[in-house]
């Protein structure tokens, strides 16, 4: 199963982090109803920080998979005998677009390329919705961040990797926000995410 979906830019501010509940990772829990109920930020911190650090410093000729981090690692080892080891977060799967990260936590029950293809169609349901979205998109519409991944994953489950569906079903919900009329379409853009002159998409 999923565990998180993590967006960074590249100097790592974190653009969107959906943690799922059904997480049989004690510690991950702890910090997440720590951070619900007492709002706690220095421990989510800490945790998203060292994940986008050690992605971040990650050459480009390295592949988009890794196990996790330190402080992570450690936290799953600490489950009961009665829990399934393969139900414990163990990989962390990954695409650099131009100027954001897209990640996500996962057990090792989930195949790392159908990973990077669910990132991928994340990705274009999100450049179809806002058309040549940019970042600023994400932080003042993370109501369509978050319908759209809605759409795709449900506690911790893929749902839905048709590109059409996810369009159409977020804007069933009335969840797209539009542009003003004179901002333009530079900036930060998503589009320029390694998509090339054929529109194929490339991101690493």
């Amino acid at each position: 199963m999923i565990n998180a979906v993590l967006v960074f830019n590249n100097a790592g501010q974190p653009r969107l982090t959906k943690f799922y509940t059904q997480l049989v990772w004690i510690k991950i829990r702890v910090c997440y109803i720590l951070l619900t109920i007492y709002q706690e930020t220095s421990v989510q911190q800490r945790l998203i920080s060292e994940i986008f650090t050690l992605v971040a410093n990650r050459p480009d000729s390295a592949c988009n998979f890794l196990p996790l981090p330190p402080l992570l690692a450690s936290s799953s080892k600490s489950t009961t005998p009665t829990t399934p080891y393969n139900d414990t977060p163990s990989l962390v799967t990954y695409r650099h677009y131009a100027t954001l990260y897209f990640m996500v936590i996962s057990t090792s029950t989930e195949s790392p390329l159908a990973l990077l293809d669910l990132i991928q169609v994340f990705v274009q349901a999100l450049d179809g919705l806002f058309e040549n979205v940019c970042e600023l998109d994400l932080i003042f519409n993370f109501e369509t961040l978050h319908a759209t991944l809605g759409e795709m994953i449900v506690g911790g489950v893929v749902v839905e990797t048709q590109l059409e569906k996810v369009i159409d079903g977020v804007k069933a919900q009335g969840r797209v926000a539009k542009r003003p009329v004179n901002e333009g379409k530079g900036g930060l853009s998503l589009a320029g995410f390694g998509r090339g002159e054929d529109g194929v998409w490339a991101g690493r």
